[in-house]
């Protein structure tokens, strides 16, 4: 077994469509132990690194809240959804002409450093005592929540062209509770068109990098060496 696993921790590449939860119960179930968490959740649709922490490294996941996380994301322009991502129900849509790569080079440069964005209404922070989702779901509106984030880099790797817009291949290395999917509504903003989060994966957690992580199937039985 690694020596991370024998310190307690694990580092684990989400698969597509497990929640952060699922991961979870499916080390429990493989691995036998009960006394197990995460240091910071994947939505369902995201993939990539999940700090894991089982049995006493329960106690050291505190240390990982607050470090910067690196994500590779696929902005779609062209459509906005109420959820910030394709899962949603489609709000707006927008035939999108040519982009220019030194217009959107220059828009995600204006957005690093400290930015103001709005918390989406598909997410579990509360209000009065109830997650926002909740009230999302059965259609009740609320003032949207305002959350300072710092965004330390942003950088355009690529432009492509898909049947439904434009796709920008985007990474962001940001601080604690920011939303890619408000980032990825907000360089819509800035750039005059709707557009929606379709792809997330994480890459990094402070310095622990993806390509270090396994699968929740290969991670090993511990009495594997």
């Amino acid at each position: 077994m690694s020596r991370a696993a024998m310190d307690g921790i694990i580092l684990v590449d989400k698969p597509r469509g497990w929640s952060s939860f699922d991961v979870i119960r499916h080390l429990r179930k493989k691995l036998g132990v009960r006394k197990m968490g995460h240091a910071g959740t994947l939505d369902p649709m995201a993939t990539g690194l999940l700090i894991v922490g089982i049995g006493p490294g329960t106690k050291r996941l505190a240390e990982f809240l607050n470090l910067p996380k690196t994500y590779r994301m696929a902005v779609l322009l062209g459509k906005r959804t109420d959820t910030g991502d394709l899962e949603g129900r489609v709000l707006e849509e927008r035939a999108v002409g040519r982009v220019e790569r030194s217009r959107v080079e220059e828009t995600i440069a204006g957005m690093v450093g400290e930015i103001e964005l709005p918390i989406p209404m598909y997410s579990a922070v509360k209000h009065k005592g109830r997650p926002l989702y909740s009230y999302a779901r059965q259609g009740i509106r609320v003032e949207p929540k305002i959350r300072k984030t710092l965004i330390h880099r942003l950088a355009l790797h690529g432009i492509s062209r898909e049947p439904e817009g434009a796709v920008l291949d985007v990474e962001m290395e940001a601080g604690k509770g920011t939303y890619a999917r408000a980032v990825a509504e907000e360089i819509g903003r800035r750039l005059g068109v709707p557009a929606t989060l379709a792809g997330l994966r994480r890459t990094k957690i402070g310095d622990m990098d993806v390509s270090k992580a396994q699968t929740p199937d290969a991670v090993p039985y511990p009495d594997d060496h």
